[in-house]
């Protein structure tokens, strides 16, 4: 399955908030570059698309370990926080978070690509990722408490800034978390340039 079928059927899961959820989708597709940016610059998943691949293997885990592990909470709440936590990653409308580096002449001369494929807009104001998620995001869905939570710090220990949020995670944002730090690091592991 490619992996716009794979989002496709994500989408659809969605029932409940569909009307809310139809028109954030409208917007990321329409309006920002959500379906084409990479995860990184130069780290899981840094291609063209990488960023869809990486939120649908999020969604995808995070209803795997909620089946397992938390059949209580909301399923579409896991789908909408998984597609969207990293949504900040497609930049502004109009103008992406990413950028693709050019080879240098050296490389063009070999057929090398750039070294570092892509690099962050030095014309974005600079958001976190998941502030920008939310700021994105939210002119368009209504968002509980915990969902915001789950999107806001979802990187866990890996952001200093989180400290504020240990030991007061909700269930949503652990699942979030997991869901992110599994895909990473264990179905994306070697996806550099792939």
């Amino acid at each position: 399955m490619t992996v716009i079928e794979r989002y496709e059927a994500l989408k659809s899961r969605v029932v409940k908030r569909k009307d809310e959820f139809s028109t954030l989708i409208d917007f990321m597709e329409k309006e920002t570059d959500y379906l084409t940016s990479p995860a990184s610059t130069r780290f899981h998943l840094c291609r063209k698309q990488g960023l869809l691949e990486h939120s649908v293997n999020v969604a995808e885990t995070m209803l795997k370990f909620r089946d397992a592990i938390a059949p209580e909470i909301d399923e579409e709440s896991c789908i909408i926080t998984a597609l969207i936590h990293d949504l900040g990653k497609a930049g502004m409308p109009g103008r992406p978070q990413y950028l693709e580096n050019e080879p240098t002449p050296k490389q063009k001369q070999y057929g090398f690509p750039a070294t570092i494929p892509y690099r962050i807009n030095e014309n974005l104001v600079y958001l976190s990722v998941p502030v920008r998620s939310l700021y994105l995001a939210l002119p368009h869905i209504s968002l509980s408490e915990s969902e915001v939570q789950a999107v806001m710090y979802h990187d866990g220990q890996y952001v200093d800034d989180n400290k504020s949020v240990a030991t007061k995670e909700t269930p949503l944002l652990l699942l979030l978390q997991y869901a992110d730090t599994w895909s990473t690091f264990v179905i994306e592991k070697d996806t550099k340039r792939k």
